[in-house]
């Protein structure tokens, strides 16, 4: 019985991921075309955005992570880490979002919000870490996903500086140095951006590292329990001849 309700939440939780995968595909590409709309840079510049790279990794790592949760009963290690790590880009993403909304507003400046912004930067993200703490036959995540996680933000902002001063744009102000007061106030920009990946990630490793829930682990103690929900069922027909 046990396994049962193991293979079932595992085929549940498949199908959420791909299902949140598709969400995350459509939001996409609605925000693309409202953006290409509006005729500016920052639109045409879409695939520069650091949020935009992460999701774009979201939807394939999903669409992965759902499959295996079909055919697997635990998720590789891996898919953890991988998971772990573009969690933490599109968290801190949404974050630097919201600081940014907030600052235009007390500063009168207008910033449209449209529904796949709101999908992409706050709601997937906050619905897949706590699908992902509870989802059967996870995996903890080692430490080291921590410095690991900060290797693409770094590569990402130093290319963003190179294409910066070619193309006179930057998609983030606190990276244009028209927009800042000077080096020390990008360089804290770029120390408290780094910083949030850091405690974001962090708090992902507790995450993946607290107890799933009884009914969601895999075999108890001294039972036998189906790697896959299709050995699940071939079981079952068999049990039944």
């Amino acid at each position: 019985m046990a396994g049962d309700a193991a293979v079932k939440a595992r085929t549940v939780f498949g199908l959420l991921r791909l299902s949140a995968a598709a969400v995350c595909l459509v939001a996409l590409i609605h925000r693309l075309a409202w953006g290409l709309a509006s005729n500016t840079i920052a639109s045409q510049n879409f695939f520069a955005y650091l949020t935009n790279q992460s999701n774009i990794a979201f939807v394939v790592l999903l669409t992965v992570a759902g499959i295996l949760a079909l055919r697997r009963a635990k998720d590789p290690r891996w898919l953890t880490v991988a998971l772990a790590l573009v969690l933490t880009w599109t968290i801190t993403a949404g974050l630097v979002f919201a600081i940014l909304v907030w600052q235009a507003g007390i500063r009168g400046i207008r910033i449209d919000v449209p529904w796949s912004d709101q999908v992409l930067h706050f709601w997937l993200p906050a619905v897949t870490v706590a699908a992902w703490a509870l989802a059967p036959g996870h995996r903890s995540v080692p430490w080291r996903v921590i410095p690991v996680s900060l290797a693409y933000p770094v590569i990402w902002g130093v290319a963003t500086m190179i294409r910066g001063p070619l193309i006179g744009w930057y998609p983030y102000y606190f990276l244009d140095p028209r927009q800042v007061s000077g080096p020390m106030e990008f360089l804290i920009s770029s120390a408290i951006a780094l910083g949030t990946f850091t405690v974001v990630a962090t708090v992902l490793v507790l995450i993946s590292r607290m107890p799933v829930p009884k009914r969601l682990r895999g075999k108890p103690e001294g039972t036998a329990q189906a790697s896959t929900p299709e050995q699940a069922r071939a079981g079952e027909r068999v049990g039944q001849t």
